[in-house]
């Protein structure tokens, strides 16, 4: 099979103006909350990227009408039949964000029964404290040749303390607080994920009649009701993606202005990149990114939001590789997260990883070779190194990438980058 793979040649300092698409972690949990909802949910700002056409997929399977309406590229989601409550494997494996149909399966129908998820190659991400948050809704959980079983004849609300290991959990997070909205009395939540994405799905499900107080907090307080009746909403941007063309500008000594951009969803973010070197500032509707022609050293922790994210890690050590002298990048969240180490060496880097840290010795410049992706935000990360490296990078696997990016190569491209997608990478 001939599988598609980037060929990018470095050089080109990135000028233009970007859009970032709606938010990929936001979009996801909001679709499954549509199983919860009588009548039309429309979604506005929902990407188009391989993970949603999945979630999609899998949404169909489910009941639940999935169409973009063509006059506005909106996602328009009518549940249509309500009798098959299972998530096979072949759907759920490619995306772990598919566990977030267990919640609205189990408030809305009694029953779920999903396939153990699947999803990146970045470490360890049990789904044990899922299973803990519908326990304490009063749901009985079998596990089944692989798939989680959950029933419950009625879910009554609980408190719940939804701590793991690493901190709060975003989807565990999501996954009780949409079971929550139609259980029989109050929930409350302590040690909630505070992402944006969180806030968001609490903000649906609020604009469709739902009870949910203290989102954004680590501790949120739903109100059980009724019913959810469905409703238009508009989905966040992706503080992702616009951190990814952040660096883009900065690695090439360029300057773009993004459009539809939180920087308030990037704070500690941003914070990194001044220190660095990196100008970001709001002009108007516009965030402008810029660099100096120095990149200075800096020493990085991943956290829960709102302090550094994980899913820009990768993309940030990129950049810090071209810093001169040594920084040191902590993974809290995803200790095993460093499979782009050994690529990002293989292009000239020198990085050594001891435990859950990478130590980053700066280099005047990076140099093109084959590499190979091994997980959505690694792909990100070697793509950036690219457009900064000298000569041509071939980058296989991007099938990651298009997990959670739209068209990236194209956006790319009109900011003046030599990126090609081309046929015939390596597995």
């Amino acid at each position: 099979m001939s599988l598609p793979y980037f060929q990018v040649t470095g050089g080109n300092r990135l000028r233009g103006t970007v859009r970032i698409s709606g938010a990929k972690n936001a979009a996801l949990p909001i679709m499954a909350a549509s199983i919860l909802c009588e009548g039309e949910v429309v979604l506005r700002d929902v990407p188009h990227n391989a993970d949603v056409a999945s979630l999609a997929d899998l949404l169909q399977r489910l009941g639940v009408e999935v169409t973009r309406r063509a006059e506005d590229d909106a996602l328009r989601l009518v549940v249509r039949d309500e009798m098959n409550c299972k998530a096979e494997y072949e759907v759920v494996r490619k995306m772990r964000a598919s566990i977030c149909v267990l919640g609205p399966l189990l408030a809305r129908r009694r029953l779920a029964q999903v396939s153990m998820p699947g999803g990146c190659a970045i470490g360890d991400r049990p789904v044990d404290i899922h299973l803990r948050a519908f326990r304490k809704l009063g749901a009985e959980i079998d596990l089944v040749s692989g798939d989680i079983v959950a029933k419950a004849r009625k879910l009554r609300g609980a408190e719940m303390f939804l701590g793991g290991p690493f901190g709060s959990t975003v989807l565990g997070t999501a996954n009780a607080m949409m079971a929550a909205t139609l259980a029989d009395g109050m929930t409350v939540i302590e040690m909630a994920a505070c992402e944006p994405e969180v806030v968001d799905l609490a903000n649906f499900l609020n604009a469709c009649g739902a009870s949910i107080s203290g989102h954004g907090t680590p501790r949120i307080i739903i109100e059980g009701v009724k019913e959810l009746k469905g409703c238009e909403y508009r989905v966040i941007p992706d503080r992702i993606e616009a951190g990814t063309f952040m660096v883009a500008a900065a690695i090439t000594n360029g300057e773009i202005k993004i459009e539809n951009c939180r920087l308030d969803h990037l704070m500690a973010f941003v914070d990194r990149l001044s220190a660095i070197g990196v100008n970001v500032e709001r002009q108007g509707d516009l965030v402008v990114v810029s660099s100096a022609r120095r990149l200075e050293p800096s020493d990085v922790t991943t956290q829960p939001f709102p302090g550094f994210p994980t899913d820009l890690q990768a993309q940030l050590m990129a950049l810090l590789c071209l810093a001169e002298g040594n920084s040191i990048i902590t993974e809290k969240i995803f200790p095993d997260r460093f499979l782009h180490v050994a690529e990002l060496n293989r292009m000239g880097a020198h990085l050594r990883k001891e435990g859950p840290t990478v130590i980053v010795e700066g280099v005047k410049r990076m140099i093109g070779a084959p590499v190979m992706a091994s997980d959505l935000r690694a792909s990100a990360a070697l793509v950036l190194a690219g457009l900064a490296a000298r000569g041509a990078t071939k980058i296989n696997r991007i099938y990651h990438i298009d997990r959670g990016y739209v068209k990236i190569d194209d956006k790319l491209r009109a900011l003046g980058a030599d990126i090609e997608r081309r046929e015939g990478g390596d597995e």
